[in-house]
């Protein structure tokens, strides 16, 4: 498994220097161009508090001018039979940066756009939760199901809070419908769906960028360009083999998507989602609020490492179920699902890599080589 992890970083290496992505990352404007905020709207001590977590004594409420984000999940069952959840949310300041202006200047000037396009509404808009300030130590009360009242968080040091919760019985396959319990004028995704999933049947996990979304992520400005410009398109053919995936395996067969894309993009992939693929729970990285730049790193470093970790997670939640893995060539995918086959013998029952036909010119050839695949899924049967 190391020399595995040791071939995927080499790659991802020679991708970022073929992609000269350290120069674009290092030329983008600063985010975080102001003092924090959040010392001015909560006391002093709930500041200093949210360095401890989920332990902190001293949760701060939500506020009448903060943005929050539910984000939807799967049920399993858990100890005893009972059903629980993973519950994620994020909590926001909706005052944005002053340097707003700057920042979608200097993504118009990166992917050729002239002063003044359009299209600089479209960034403006999509760039916000990369420059909306984190509030850390923050705690959202949810309506669960409209009945049950569930305390998430207090969120850490970047504004995230990630609870498991012990929920209500309900029948397998069905789906929950929640809602936050905050101040009148609290913006952001606030309404969120549980799917019940029971221990035994398929699954399926997904890759998203460039497996069912373009996203060129072997590629600095590509990418820029797909997130904060361009209408977000499905791969072409990855719709409707999804949905004779989601009509196969029953609509209760849970759908994990699992990206290496920052939680700043949530509400933006959840609405890919919902357009195109069958309803599932995102999985993101936690790792660039506030930097733009972080983007670009968290598509691109550490991809096999993050993937595993988040799947032996899954593993943990449905060890039994039959798991159908889908992804490309473009990132760490084939390794990453080689490491998973080996580690839980029969969990897997079928790997899916879409081969990237133009991965020669935004990446490297080597990624689309026969040996790649070879050494990626050693013992893996054919």
């Amino acid at each position: 498994m190391s020399f595995q992890r040791s071939t995927s970083s080499l790659m991802e290496e020679r991708t970022r220097v073929n992609g000269h992505f350290s120069d674009t990352e290092s030329s983008l404007a600063s985010v975080s161009t102001r003092p924090s905020h959040a010392l001015h709207k909560a006391h002093k001590l709930a500041h200093l508090f949210s360095y401890l977590g989920a332990s902190n004594p001293l949760p701060a409420p939500i506020e009448a001018d903060d943005v929050v984000w539910v984000m939807d999940n799967v049920a399993f069952r858990g100890r005893g039979g009972q059903w629980e959840a993973e519950f994620v949310a994020a909590t926001f300041d909706h005052q944005a940066s002053p340097a707003v202006v700057d920042i979608v200047g200097d993504i118009a000037s990166k992917v050729g756009l002239s002063k003044g396009a359009r299209e600089e509404q479209t960034i403006e808009e999509r760039i916000a939760p990369f420059i909306m300030e984190v509030l850390p130590g923050r705690q959202v009360k949810l309506n669960f199901g409209g009945s049950t009242a569930i305390k998430l968080g207090p969120g850490g040091r970047n504004g995230i809070s990630s609870d498991v919760r012990k929920l209500p019985n309900a029948k397998a396959g069905s789906l929950a419908q929640s809602t936050t319990d905050v101040p009148m004028g609290v913006v952001g995704s606030l309404k969120m769906k549980t799917l019940y999933a029971e221990p035994e049947g398929w699954a399926v996990i997904s890759d998203i960028d460039d497996t069912i979304k373009v996203t060129q992520t072997s590629d600095p400005v590509g990418i820029l360009r797909t997130t904060f410009v361009s209408e977000p398109m499905p791969v072409s053919g990855m719709p409707k083999l999804y949905a004779r995936l989601h009509k196969l395996l029953t609509p209760s067969a849970p759908f994990f998507y699992l990206s290496a894309s920052p939680y700043n993009l949530y509400p933006f992939l959840r609405e890919f989602r919902e357009t195109f693929y069958p309803h599932g729970q995102l999985i993101l990285r936690d790792s660039s609020w506030m930097t733009l730049s972080g983007l670009l790193s968290s598509l691109t470093l550490g991809t096999e490492r993050y993937k595993t970790d988040r799947m032996k997670k899954i593993h943990r939640w449905l060890p039994r179920r039959k798991l159908i893995c889908v992804g490309d060539s473009t990132q760490s995918d084939p390794e990453a699902y080689g490491d998973i086959f080996r580690s839980f013998p029969g969990w897997i029952k079928l790997i899916l890599i879409r081969k990237v036909t133009d991965v020669a010119a935004v990446g490297i050839k080597e990624k689309n080589e026969d040996k790649r695949f070879e050494k990626a899924f050693e013992g893996v049967p054919r």
